[in-house]
């Protein structure tokens, strides 16, 4: 179907969620990145809207209800991840399920009509951008970084630097798995110091 190729993007995304909200302590939930600054959300606030908002995207644009409340009970970082862990491989499901005249329909997307594929993909450039925002305060916050998409200052630094891809775990059963056991994350060797810059050298 030509539409796979969304399907499969949904079913990479979601492990890119999942792998940054593994980074975090539960000591962090509450933290902003301004702690006097109301208007920047909180790592919990950031999980209640990956969880609520892709809920709603899915079951009012999309037609997929997964028949589960988009928060857990209670709010615990791991519970944020189990929930979203399980109501988004529903919707991995249900979007294998689908015609290319499915993708192709148009539905209400806030004001106007979108194809479903479109929704889709403004679906998963709304996850990636909230990602980006999460991995920000991981480094405000002095954490080490897995790979997300490619290497990191502490996978070894940048391509040029040789620097490999090193996600934190191997999967996402190894994720929930090792989340559970309070973390097995593979260790990181570090970025050795080289300055992360795609600034050419001064000969």
């Amino acid at each position: 179907m030509r539409y796979d190729f969304l399907i499969e993007t949904y079913e990479t995304e979601r492990i890119k969620v999942l792998s940054v909200w593994s980074e975090f302590m539960d000591a962090d939930m509450l933290i902003r990145p301004r702690c006097d600054d109301p208007r920047g959300r909180s790592v919990g606030e950031h999980m209640v809207h990956q969880c609520a908002s892709e809920d709603g995207w899915f079951r009012d644009m999309l037609g997929i209800d997964v028949n589960a409340p988009p928060l857990p009970s209670p709010e615990t970082r791991l519970d944020f991840i189990q929930r979203y862990a399980e109501d988004s491989g529903k919707r991995l499901v249900a979007l294998r399920c689908t015609t290319e005249a499915w993708w192709e329909e148009r539905v209400k997307f806030f004001e106007v009509q979108r194809t479903r594929a479109w929704v889709m993909t403004r679906r998963i450039a709304h996850t990636a951008h909230h990602r980006g925002q999460q991995m920000a305060m991981l480094r405000m916050l002095g954490r080490d970084l897995h790979s997300n998409y490619g290497p990191t200052a502490d996978t070894g630094g940048l391509p040029q630097n040789q620097a490999r891809t090193i996600y934190a775990y191997a999967g996402l059963e190894a994720l929930l798995t090792g989340e559970a056991a309070g973390g097995t994350k593979v260790r990181l060797p570090g970025g050795g110091g080289r300055p992360v810059t795609e600034r050419p050298r001064a000969t």
